[in-house]
């Protein structure tokens, strides 16, 4: 049985003509029996349907984009624990806490000068910018590491942000 059509019933190839995306295979599969607009449609449902299943993967990029811990301690255990440790002063100061810490403020350290007198306040971003160039940050500092891939600053930060200092830690 098929649905009445008056007038003012638009058709499947009215619309698809007045639409701004217009193509080749919808005008052949309006102006064509039912068999290829529905070969047409099933091709349409397929593209949304690929769209759809690609949307984990990125949703995995952006995951990857805000930082791996796992990721974030190899790349600390390659490149920062030379002279870093969680928990031990070394040739840097131990890094237990430093998120939402001053620069230069542990007590028993004994920081650069231009360390000691900053303003910086240890956040995510005060973090990446210092990975990136300690120096633009914190000018006169002593540490001349820097991390060249936003990818490896992303994960290092992840993984510092992981290591709290449970004096300064609420208890849940």
């Amino acid at each position: 049985m098929t649905p009445c059509r008056t007038a003012s019933t638009p058709t499947v190839s009215t619309v698809l003509r007045s639409s701004p995306r217009w193509s080749a295979a919808a005008a052949t599969a309006a102006s064509s029996g039912p068999a290829l607009r529905r070969a047409v449609w099933a091709g349409y449902s397929a593209l949304v349907w690929g769209l759809l299943l690609a949307l984990p993967a990125t949703a995995q990029t952006a995951a990857t984009r805000t930082g791996s811990v796992e990721r974030g301690r190899a790349v600390y255990q390659a490149e920062c624990a030379m002279c870093h440790h969680p928990d031990r002063h070394m040739d840097g100061p131990r890094h237990r806490g430093v998120l939402g810490r001053r620069a230069g403020a542990l007590k028993d350290y004994d920081y650069s000068p231009a360390l000691r007198s900053s303003r910086v306040l240890w956040t995510r971003a005060t973090l990446k910018a210092w990975l990136e160039d300690p120096e633009a940050l914190i000018p006169g500092q002593l540490m001349d590491v820097r991390l060249e891939s936003a990818q490896d600053r992303e994960d290092v930060v992840a993984y510092l942000a992981t290591l709290r200092d449970p004096a300064r830690t609420p208890p849940r």
